[in-house]
């Protein structure tokens, strides 16, 4: 790869699951970076016949989808464990999404970023596939089992947990609401049981939906 320019650097996010990626099967991303020489340095460098790269300016809506997706897709794997529905599932991710955007828009990133690769793409893929390291956990949580035993067995890293913590700080340093992120840390750390999630959500206050 030619070198990147110096002081500059390119984040890159997507529906990029890493066993679909490696097996070569195609897939598509986006780069963001603040300069275009960044974001068409990496674009011309890593895209192939399997992995086609988009270009984005919004390195922070970029990063922060790539990164609260992963909370998400741990709440969609506790409504599969649960089985509560279609209808359930699609609506918490839905949701889901609306927080990962209030938190991005708040904190400078813009709107249409998450209903791009980074978000709606990103959320899609990573909530439902039996790949998702995310999902699994989610998963296995509402079946009942401890974080540490679920950790062992997967012998791998499971981002939205130390996530949430940090999506906690920022929304409260944003005046941000995040009821999905806050039950996710309160299973994860606080001992609430899995179960109580989806009711929990159900019984909020009435609102408008934006």
């Amino acid at each position: 790869m030619p070198q990147h320019p110096p002081g500059r650097f390119s984040v890159l996010s997507g529906p990029n699951l890493a066993g679909e990626v490696i097996a070569g099967k195609p897939a598509v991303t986006v780069v963001a970076a603040s300069a275009e020489t960044s974001r068409s340095l990496v674009q011309e460098a890593l895209m192939s016949p399997a992995f086609r790269i988009y270009t984005s300016d919004d390195v922070v809506g970029v990063e922060m989808g790539g990164a609260l997706k992963n909370i998400i897709a741990l709440a969609a794997g506790i409504a599969d464990g649960m089985e509560v529905g279609d209808n359930a599932k699609a609506a918490l991710v839905t949701r889901g999404l609306n927080e990962i955007g209030r938190l991005g828009i708040a904190a400078g990133a813009q709107l249409m970023t998450f209903a791009g690769l980074a978000g709606l793409g990103d959320v899609m893929a990573t909530c439902s596939s039996p790949l998702s390291r995310n999902r699994r956990v989610g998963e296995e949580l509402a079946r009942g089992r401890q974080l540490p035993d679920i950790l062992t067995d997967m012998g791998a890293v499971a981002e939205g947990i130390n996530t949430t913590v940090a999506a906690l700080e920022i929304a409260e340093r944003l005046d941000v609401d995040m009821p999905i992120t806050r039950l996710m840390s309160q299973v994860l750390f606080e001992g609430l049981p899995a179960a109580e999630c989806i009711p929990t959500l159900m019984e909020r206050p009435p609102r408008s939906e934006w």
